[in-house]
Parts: structure tokens; C-alpha cells; sequence
């Protein structure tokens, strides 16, 4: 009877293994690095880097020479000592997404010419917690550069993580990245592209075309980053919820199940999976329409007289990743709790920022101006808090994005936002409004910027002084 037993099991093992074999790769985990005794310090090529792609050979930018980018884990109070090395053929920097840190640090003007190196050094801060990531934002190249394969995330770990509901729970990252391959490389841009934002037939997670999660546990903890230049990832994980605990900056108050999530670029989320049964499970991206301008699909936009077509959406899913259950799996509970947001003091100001694009001309605006690093759009004052009311004038989605400062979301489009927790990036749709309660931290300039990283290079970026 044991021998028995023994066998069936091998037997189940091999069939869910030949299973996995059968849908696509092994899920690869981005390689980690851990700060240790209070610091991380390390050096960080950005290199053009030959690499295997879904089946094919190309030759991609990336950092530390693999896609992702290695994930740096930290703690609130270490310091992190980077030093970029820039390898490429033209001028680069680093912005360091989400972190509430000084200004001089995240430096969206740095320009780091080829063959030099910059230091970035910064001390985390306390009470920090949550799922961050790094990316080049040198104006003019975000785009060209973050396509090619230049991103990976950053985890600050937290107190948080200690509780049985967490701690217990098997965790992964997922950076959700689409690529195009011409020639061997990454595919220039389009004019389209430039009108849209660029998207690729090339769906990938941690670099991995559809690859197979063999879940050893019945409750995954799943941190989730876009780090597409324009694609929209509206999750949904077959037969399951998401348990929503953690937005772009934090903890949520309480874990909020949603039967879905949506993802606009450079936003992130973490979620708890409860797997209730054995089998195989699809991470789905469903159709969701942006409004993006283009020659297919039966919709249309008029602009300057003449008439354009413009698509309605994907038609179909698209299948990101395969999870497989574990056998009679029994997942945790979920946390009664988890972070309480603090009571921020009354806003001294109100902001209004109009968004607009010229689409015939690929122009962006904020307040009808283009980005000009010379000119200081808005002046505030550190240690007030004000309200921003950002409207989206144009026909397509824009994720606003703000550095250095996270933010509470009131609402959008007149609808009080679900939940509260520190955000720094908000999708608005075509016609909506946002309100953001900004706490202004840290003296300094920075900016502010759709997230579509095609519209900020053409336009759709303001500057922001703290003093």
C-alpha cells in the first residue's frame, strides 16, 4: 500500500510537471538584491545586451544585462548607494519611481552622457512600505529607452510582512512588459506609436512569454508592475478574485476583493490569491478599449475637419501566465487588517491641470504648453497639502503621473475612489476628472506627467518647484 500510494504520487507529480512542460517556460523570478547590514551598494551597467526572447535571439538594453533588470530589496532607514554606468550609445539617468526622496536624487534633468557614470545615493524612508521600480526618464528618450528593455522593480520590505497572513503566503513578482522585434532588435517607432504610445505583439512576464507558475502554496501574494510604455493590463485570474492589499505606494486599510484589476502604465498593486481547488488557472489580460487612434475597428474621431478611424478595444483575452494549483490546496485566511491611512492636514490650494493632445501632430499639453525644462509650472510650499483637480481634454486615457510627492485619489470622473492608499500614478479616462489630495514633501524641482511614456517625450510634462 505504500509503494502504492508513492507511486500515485509520483505519477500526479509527473502528470502536473508534463502539464506545465506543455503550456510554456518555468516561471523565472527576476534575480533579487538584498541590501545587507543597512546597505545596498552596487554598480549597474546599461548595456545593449544580447539575450534568448521567446523562442528568438535579440539584442535589448537592459540593466545588469538581463529583462527585467535585477529586483533591489530594501528596508525602510537602509541607504541605497547606486551607481549607474551608462554603456549605451547615448545619454541615459535613472528615476527611481514612487520614492518619496529628495529631488537632487531622482533627478529627471541628470543627463548621464555615454561612457560616464552617475552615484545615486539615498537613505529609504521610514514607515515606507510597498512595490516600486527604476527606469530611465531623460526627456525625448523614455520611450525609445524603456521599450528596448531598460526597467525592474524595487521592494521595500515592511513590518507588514511579519503577519501570518503574509508571511505564510508564497510570494512572486510579476513585471508585465510588452515587446516588438524587427531586425533583431527592439522596433523603432512609428508615427503611430508616437500618437498612441507603443505597444507589442510580445506580452511578457518577468521577460517570459506565457510562462507556467507551479504554485506551491494555496495562498499567493502576487506584487504587480507595469512597466509597459503604453499597453493597459485589465487582470483576471480564471475562476478566482483578486484580494487587493497594496496600491502603488502602501498598504491598503483592508484587504478589498475585486473580480478584476486594471493596470494602467507605471502602476502597481499587490494582491492575495486564494486557490480553493486543483488545476490549471489562466492570468488573463481582458480586452479594454483606451481610445487609441488608428486605421482599424469601426470607431471614429474627427480632428481638423477630417474623419479617423478608431479601434474599440482588444477583441480578445490575452493569456499572460498559466497557474497550476497544488493539490487540495487550503489557503490562509485573509488579514482583518493592515494599514491605517493618516489624517493629513486641510489643502491650502487648488489646482487645475488640463490635459490635450494635438493627435494630427503627435503634441501633448498640460494647461495648453509643452514641456519646457527651463519653465516652473507650479510653485508650492514643503509640508502643506494641496487638492489637484487634473481633467483629461483629449480622447484617450492618460495615467497621470507625479513624482517625489504620493498622493490620495478622492475621485474620478465623480466617483469617490474605492479605497485609500498612497498612489503616484491615476489613470483618467477621456472626459474625466481626478482629484488628488497632494501632501508636498520634499523641497526641490520635479515634475509631473503622463505615464504614456511616448506622450511625456512629446509634450504631456510639467515642472513642479517645492520651495
Amino acid at each position: 500500500m505504500h509503494d502504492r500510494r508513492a507511486f500515485l504520487k509520483l505519477t500526479v507529480s509527473g502528470l502536473v510537471l508534463g502539464l506545465a512542460r506543455a503550456q510554456g517556460p518555468s516561471f523565472p523570478e527576476p534575480k533579487v538584491l538584498r541590501s545587507q547590514g543597512g546597505l545596498l551598494s552596487l554598480k549597474l551597467p546599461a548595456a545593449p545586451t544580447p539575450l534568448p526572447l521567446a523562442g528568438r535571439r535579440a539584442t535589448l538594453l537592459t540593466y545588469g544585462g538581463s529583462l527585467p533588470g535585477p529586483t533591489l530589496r530594501v528596508r525602510p532607514k537602509d541607504t541605497v548607494r547606486l551607481t549607474l554606468e551608462n554603456r549605451l550609445s547615448e545619454p541615459t539617468n535613472l528615476h527611481w519611481h514612487g520614492l518619496p526622496i529628495p529631488p537632487k536624487v531622482d533627478d529627471p534633468f541628470l543627463e548621464i552622457p555615454p561612457g560616464e557614470s552617475w552615484t545615486y545615493e539615498f537613505t529609504v524612508p521610514e514607515g515606507l512600505a510597498g512595490t516600486f521600480w527604476y527606469h530611465p526618464h531623460l526627456h525625448g528618450r523614455v520611450a525609445s529607452q524603456l521599450f528596448a528593455g531598460l526597467f525592474g522593480a524595487l521592494v521595500v520590505e515592511s513590518p507588514l510582512d511579519t503577519i501570518p497572513e503574509l508571511r505564510e503566503a508564497e510570494e512572486h513578482l510579476l513585471i508585465l512588459k510588452d515587446l516588438a522585434l524587427q531586425g533583431g532588435g527592439p522596433a523603432p517607432h512609428t508615427p503611430m506609436d508616437w500618437r498612441n504610445g507603443k505597444e507589442g505583439d510580445l506580452v511578457l512576464v518577468n521577460g517570459a512569454l506565457r510562462p507556467t507558475l507551479l504554485a506551491q502554496k494555496a495562498t499567493l501574494r502576487l506584487r504587480l508592475l507595469n512597466a509597459s510604455n503604453a499597453r493597459y493590463y485589465r487582470l483576471a485570474l480564471q475562476d478566482h478574485p483578486f484580494y487587493l492589499i497594496a496600491g502603488d505606494g502602501g498598504f491598503l486599510e483592508e484587504p478589498l476583493e475585486v473580480p478584476e484589476l486594471l493596470l494602467a502604465p507605471g502602476e502597481r498593486a499587490e494582491v492575495l490569491v486564494r486557490l480553493r481547488k486543483e488545476g490549471r488557472f489562466l492570468l488573463q489580460a481582458l480586452p479594454y478599449d483606451r481610445g487609441t487612434m488608428g486605421m482599424e475597428g469601426m470607431g471614429t474621431m474627427n480632428m481638423g475637419g477630417m474623419t479617423h478611424a478608431m479601434p474599440q478595444g482588444s477583441s480578445r483575452p490575452e493569456t499572460l501566465l498559466y497557474l497550476i494549483a497544488p493539490k487540495n490546496p487550503r489557503p490562509l485566511p485573509l488579514p482583518k487588517a493592515l494599514s491605517p491611512f493618516p489624517t493629513l492636514p486641510a489643502p491650502v490650494a487648488t489646482r487645475r491641470l488640463v490635459l490635450t493632445e494635438d493627435m494630427m501632430a503627435a503634441r501633448f499639453f498640460i494647461n495648453g504648453q509643452a514641456f519646457d525644462p527651463r519653465r516652473v509650472d507650479l510653485k508650492g510650499k514643503a509640508q502643506t497639502v494641496e487638492v489637484w483637480e487634473v481633467e483629461n481634454r483629449g480622447d484617450m486615457d492618460h495615467p497621470f503621473h507625479l513624482h517625489v510627492h504620493p498622493f490620495q485619489v478622492l475621485s474620478v470622473g465623480g466617483r469617490p475612489f474605492p479605497y485609500r492608499a498612497w498612489k503616484d500614478v491615476v489613470n483618467i479616462k477621456a472626459g474625466e476628472v481626478a482629484r488628488l489630495l497632494v501632501p508636498l514633501r520634499e523641497k526641490g524641482r520635479t515634475v509631473f506627467h503622463c505615464h504614456i511614456v511616448e506622450h511625456e517625450d512629446r509634450g504631456m510634462m510639467g515642472v513642479l518647484e517645492v520651495g
